[in-house]
C-alpha cells in the first residue's frame, strides 16, 4: 500500500504545502481538492479521472473519495464518482452564517424586476468569482449560473470590480494564480493590458465587459462597500447580445450605462444596510 505522508498523524498538523508558520491540515487540504474536481463540465469522473485532476496518486484519491463517500458528499456506482446534493450543506453555512446575500437578494429581485434582465451579486475567492446572489429572467449562458457558480475573475465584470479595488499585493498573487487564457475572441490575455483596465476600472467605479467570458453576453457590474470602506461584494447586470437577423443598432456601452444608475443605487442600498448593521 502506498505511503501517504498527508494521512499520517505527524504530518497533519505540518506546514507542508501550507502558509509558513501555520498549522496547515494537509489531508483536509486535500480532501477539499477532490471536492472542488468536480464541476459542471466534469459531473462524474472514474478514479484515474481525480487523480489526474487533483494531482494525486489513484491511491490516495482512492482514500478520499470512499471517505466521502462514507460521509455521505460522494456516491459510487462502480465505475463513476459524482457529488451528493450533499455537498450543498457545505455552502449552505456559509450562506447561513453571513449576512450578504441575505441583504443582497431582495435588492437583486427589485432591480431585475426593473429592468427585466438577470442580476447576480459575487464575491472573490482566490482568482476566481463566486456567486452568492442570482435572479435570472432568462437563460443567456450555456453553462447555467447558480449560487456557487465560480467563473475566472480576469475575464468578468463583476471579477475586474473586485481585482481593481484589491492592494498591490493580492493583485499580483491573484493574477499570478491563473494564466489568462482566451475564453473568446475579445478576451484580454495580456496582463499590461488587464492591469491598465483594471485601474480604469477602480478610477470610474464600475466595469463593462463584452463577450469576453462567453460569446453573446454582455455585463456591467459595480462595487458594494462595507462598513470599513473596503469592497464586500460586487454586482452585476447580465445581457444577451441580439440575434444578427435583427440588426440592432443599440451601441452596447451605452446599453449598459442606461442601467447603471439603478445598479449603482442598488449597491448603495445593500452598502447602507451594511454600515447600519455595523
Amino acid at each position: 500500500m502506498e505511503y501517504d505522508a498527508g494521512d499520517s498523524a505527524g504530518a497533519e498538523e505540518s506546514s507542508a504545502g501550507g502558509p509558513p508558520g501555520t498549522q496547515y491540515v494537509q489531508s483536509l487540504a486535500r480532501g477539499l481538492d477532490v471536492i472542488r474536481a468536480f464541476d459542471a463540465e466534469h459531473p462524474a469522473m472514474t478514479l484515474t479521472d481525480v487523480a489526474r485532476r487533483t494531482g494525486l496518486s489513484r491511491a490516495t484519491a482512492r482514500r478520499f473519495l470512499h471517505t466521502l463517500a462514507d460521509l455521505g458528499y460522494v456516491r459510487f456506482d462502480g465505475k463513476l464518482f459524482e457529488l451528493t446534493a450533499q455537498v450543498l450543506q457545505l455552502g449552505y453555512s456559509y450562506l447561513s452564517s453571513h449576512t450578504l446575500p441575505q441583504l443582497i437578494e431582495p435588492v437583486l429581485e427589485e432591480l431585475s424586476a426593473e429592468l427585466n434582465e438577470s442580476c447576480s451579486a459575487s464575491i472573490l475567492d482566490g482568482a476566481d468569482v463566486v456567486y452568492i446572489a442570482r435572479v435570472h429572467t432568462r437563460r443567456i449562458m450555456r453553462v447555467g449560473i447558480a449560487v456557487g457558480t465560480r467563473f475566472p475573475a480576469y475575464a468578468t465584470s463583476m471579477g475586474r470590480v473586485l481585482l481593481a479595488h484589491l492592494a498591490p499585493a493580492e493583485l499580483d498573487r491573484a493574477l499570478a494564480a491563473r494564466p489568462l487564457v482566451p475564453l473568446t475572441p475579445s478576451t484580454i490575455v495580456s496582463e499590461e493590458s488587464l492591469r491598465a483596465e483594471l485601474a480604469a476600472v477602480r478610477g470610474r467605479g464600475w466595469c463593462f465587459v463584452d463577450q469576453e467570458l462567453e460569446t453573446g453576453l454582455r455585463s456591467i457590474a459595480v462595487p458594494v462597500f462595507g462598513a470599513d470602506g473596503t469592497v464586500q461584494a460586487a454586482l452585476n447586470v447580465s445581457t444577451s447580445t441580439p440575434a444578427p437577423s435583427l440588426g440592432t443598432q443599440e451601441e452596447p456601452l451605452a446599453t449598459a450605462l442606461e442601467m447603471l444608475p439603478r445598479l449603482s443605487a442598488a449597491a448603495e442600498r445593500i452598502s447602507a444596510a451594511l454600515r447600519a448593521r455595523r
